[in-house]
């Protein structure tokens, strides 16, 4: 991710599902199930459903931000078998168990998000509108780069094989 702003942001809102686990440690199995496009006028964490072991909710709005930096990133997810996003969500020790914190278009951010090591990271596939909006944001700010091999600087033999002489030797 960019430190300068975003050019573009996508509102996308966030549905995960809670499992019942099949664990003697702990009750439930969450994960990020799909992205809506757009704001949904739903409050976060309103419960969509149950059927079964598994019910659904609605965590929350967020903005997939898009930089010009980061076009190749997201043009190589586009061309990917399935377009995904990444969804972020942070454990709480309140209710609800897990606070939305960012949903990103950029593989290379999906995979630092990881890095955290408590976080919940999903992956899911990317809806055709965002994909649509994605694409035409790679279409006008790509630029292809040249890539560059740095050299490495050369050692100079006459300087790595003189020494000072040392003082207080036993020449003395």
């Amino acid at each position: 991710m960019s430190s300068a702003p975003p050019l573009a942001r996508i509102p996308v809102g966030v549905i995960v599902e809670r499992r019942k686990a099949t664990n003697p440690w702990i009750d439930y199995v969450w994960r990020a199930a799909s992205v809506l496009p757009g704001e949904a006028a739903a409050k976060p964490w309103t419960l969509l459903g149950t059927q079964d072991d598994v019910t659904t909710f609605y965590a929350g709005a967020a903005n997939v931000d898009l930089f010009r930096s980061e076009t190749a990133n997201y043009r190589d997810n586009l061309a990917s078998e399935v377009p995904s996003l990444w969804v972020m969500l942070r454990p709480t020790s309140l209710d609800p168990p897990y606070e939305l914190m960012a949903v990103t278009a950029d593989p290379a951010e999906g995979e630092a998000f990881t890095e955290a090591g408590n976080d919940l990271i999903e992956v899911v596939a990317m809806p055709e509108a965002v994909r649509e909006i994605v694409a035409a944001f790679v279409a006008e700010h790509h630029v292809e780069r040249e890539f560059f091999k740095r050299q490495r600087d050369r050692a100079d033999p006459e300087a790595l094989g003189r020494r000072s002489p040392s003082r207080g030797s036993d020449d003395e």
